[in-house]
């Protein structure tokens, strides 16, 4: 407890245009090498780049959406440095005057408490092409379709303690960025991935440790993990009578660990300036206002209103927002349903969550659909079934048998509320359990499970548990 931690994050997010930010090569992933860079993305002499209007709009989204200062003007500017996938020798991207900046999030800590995260800018700016190493040797192969893909480099203040508050500002992030539709937040393909600047003090001082910058880390797991990796290790270096030096680290999952890539630029070492080919971005207050009329629901509010509309927890509203695919689900199993929204949340979350995870898709890919779900909690409500057996007839929904109704009538499933019924059976389990019946009525209360049991287990599980209760409790006692 005698350090602490200080670390920023670099957060990369690929906006989803159609189109490159200076040229009309389309950015879909996957194609074929070299299949999607054309004369301006290669930086070819006599070519000029020409600002897509959808980023600028994308970027001031953001702005918006995180308490930020969409700039009236901002200035693109060439960073220069060489390397192997970057062809023109330099990068178009922002620097002094960016489109947005002054901005803030708000996390939630594990204890409850919301912590607030200031964002110190976010910039436009074109992706790099990537180089390639497998299946080569002795050399690098290099693929400029990524060359030229518009980013929104988003960078926080060093506000951050731990790489759990990492975590919880990057998945905020992520959420925030799918919410807006700017960016479809796929780590796997790289649209999505994170820089981690970190550091370390003794407790209570003000004043900075040297950082050192963790790049290109594509996952929630792995940023924390390389965070605490790296903070043990400043830990080590400096109560060892060593110095930390400034550079940039990679982290290698395999080893988990990070490593030395090279000593860390400043900002002189790319020279920037503003780039001769590009006029300033100059955005009047009629854009700003079309594109403010045109957010949508964001996560904290839609959180607020399902707490307040449908009586959830501050929990069960949080997981349910944290992504706009499972908000709309939900939203539209309660309204089809017409259900209690605590009975909707928890399956939404339960058993619908575990299956999806089971099977590795996402809640837009799920067999069972809005309606469908609803169908079966709408048997749940009239007791047509229990929520024991809804369990077997969401397994069968799942695997393509059908509606819940008919899954319902094909297995035989409803359940039986008929008193009479009901009160047969338990007379019979009684009957045949007379020694338990009279250890009950002599006070060992916890056997009363046991004849629940044993009349469920008559039933074949179709008994209305509400009515199992009641009835047995009566026939026991007299």
């Amino acid at each position: 407890m005698e350090w602490e931690a200080v670390i920023g994050l670099e957060i990369h997010a690929q906006l989803a245009t159609k189109s490159k930010i200076f040229s009309g090569a389309s950015t879909a992933y996957g194609a074929a090498p070299n299949s999607q860079a054309c004369a301006v993305d290669l930086g070819l002499p006599g070519v000029l780049p020409v600002l897509n209007e959808e980023v600028v709009r994308m970027a001031a989204k953001f702005g918006l959406a995180t308490h930020s200062t969409v700039a009236p003007r901002s200035v693109f500017a060439r960073k220069n440095y060489f390397y192997p996938d970057l062809p023109k020798g330099y990068q178009i991207s922002q620097y002094e005057l960016p489109i947005v900046h002054t901005g803030y999030l708000d996390i939630e800590l594990d204890d409850g408490e919301t912590k607030r995260i200031g964002i110190t800018r976010a910039h436009l700016e074109e992706d790099a092409g990537k180089s390639l190493h497998e299946g080569f040797h002795g050399v690098t192969g290099i693929d400029l379709n990524r060359a030229g893909t518009p980013l929104l480099e988003i960078v926080s203040e060093p506000d951050l303690r731990s790489a759990k508050e990492a975590v919880a500002y990057m998945k905020k992030l992520h959420s925030l960025v799918r919410y807006l539709e700017i960016c479809d937040g796929n780590m796997q393909e790289g649209s999505f991935r994170c820089d981690a600047n970190v550091s370390i003090r003794r407790r209570g001082e003000h004043r900075f440790g040297t950082r050192a910058e963790i790049k290109n880390i594509n996952s929630f797991r792995f940023v924390e993990r390389a965070i605490n990796f790296e903070i043990e290790r400043q830990i080590e270096v400096l109560e060892s009578g060593g110095a930390v030096v400034q550079e940039t680290r990679l982290y290698d999952a395999s080893k988990d660990e990070t490593r030395s890539m090279r000593t860390k630029e400043e900002a002189n070492d790319y020279r920037y300036f503003p780039d001769p080919d590009l006029l300033p971005v100059e955005l009047d207050e009629a854009f700003i206002e079309a594109v403010r009329n045109s957010l949508p629901e964001l996560p904290d509010a839609k959180k607020s209103r399902f707490m307040e509309q449908y009586g959830l927890s501050a929990y069960d509203a949080g997981v349910l927002t944290a992504s706009r695919e499972m908000a709309d689900y939900y939203e539209a199993v309660v309204a089809a349903a017409q259900v209690d929204g605590k009975l909707a949340a928890n399956w939404v979350m339960g058993e619908l969550s575990a299956a999806l995870n089971k099977d590795g898709i996402e809640i837009e890919d799920s067999p069972i659909d809005a309606g469908g779900l609803a169908g079966l909690l709408a048997r749940i409500h009239d007791n047509t079934i229990s929520g024991k057996i809804a369990k077997t007839v969401f397994e069968a929904m799942w695997a393509g048998e059908g509606d819940a109704d008919a899954v319902i009538e094909a297995k035989g499933l409803k359940q039986i509320t008929d008193t009479g019924a009901i009160e047969q059976m338990i007379r019979e389990v009684i009957a045949a359990n007379p020694e338990q019946a009279e250890q009950y009525r002599s006070g060992k209360d916890k056997l009363f499970g046991f004849f629940v049991g044993q009349v469920m287990k008559a039933s074949k599980g179709k008994a209305n548990p509400g009515e199992v209760n009641k009835l047995l409790k009566q026939l026991l006692n007299e």
